[in-house]
């Protein structure tokens, strides 16, 4: 039998927290909810999960900060932040943090759920094709560890980073439309998602930066092409 997905959940509002973990026990996973940063950082660092849900507001630690904590040792786990901030900014720096995506409070609980299970469904997928590296210039790229490597640098990805760079090579020197980009790694191309999507790119731009013949380019008002020259 198949092992549950097990999620750990950081949520200090416990009517939502009972609410939202007996419907994730339903859809088949095993959650381990913390009321706190602190405890929950705790039990990262003794246990292993297949993706954590931040909520951004907590008392003590905020989960942006409880995010940053878990990237210093792990950049491949999923990372869902939910806020209460309306603010599109706010949602940007959580991506920036090392975020993968984020929901916004009050949420239905099958938004969370579809976006658990493509999080989860694309990471078995990835698993399983582990032996396949891609050159992309004087970098190789090991989609299935989430490394860009280069010379004798290493660099961990996030999870929708190395998913964006995947697409991206797969269809290397060829522009990659935003709205197909948007509706694959994110199932939906609304304009804050858009931001989110140039938030990744410009990321991605930073990383590849250090072989010329690479280049990360915006088509105006079309989407993206990754040029790899000879």
């Amino acid at each position: 039998m198949e092992a549950k997905p097990v999620i750990l959940y950081v949520e200090d509002d416990p009517a939502l927290a009972f609410l939202t973990s007996d419907n994730l026990m339903l859809e088949g996973f095993e959650i381990d909810l913390c009321k706190n940063a602190e405890d929950a950082l705790k039990k990262y660092q003794t246990q292993t999960y297949d993706l954590c849900i931040l909520d951004v507001m907590l008392p003590g630690m905020d989960g942006f900060s409880l995010a940053r904590k878990i990237r210093e040792t792990n950049a491949q786990i999923p990372i869902l932040f939910i806020t209460a901030k309306s603010t599109f900014e706010d949602k940007i720096r959580g991506l920036k943090i090392g975020g993968d995506d984020y929901i916004t409070k009050p949420f239905s609980i099958e938004e969370l759920v579809l976006k658990i299970k493509i999080f989860i469904k694309r990471s078995k997928l990835t698993d399983s094709t582990a032996s396949n590296r891609k050159t992309i210039g004087k970098y190789t790229f090991d989609a299935a560890n989430q490394l860009l490597v280069i010379d004798d640098d290493s660099i961990e990805l996030t999870y929708k980073e190395s998913e964006l760079l995947t697409m991206l090579y797969d269809r290397r020197n060829n522009i990659v439309k935003r709205d197909e980009i948007l509706l694959k790694l994110w199932a939906d191309n609304s304009y804050f998602k858009g931001r989110s999507l140039d938030v990744f790119i410009s990321k991605l731009r930073k990383y590849l930066k250090n072989d010329d013949k690479v280049v990360l380019e915006n088509v105006h008002g079309i989407g993206f092409r990754l040029k790899v020259g000879e």
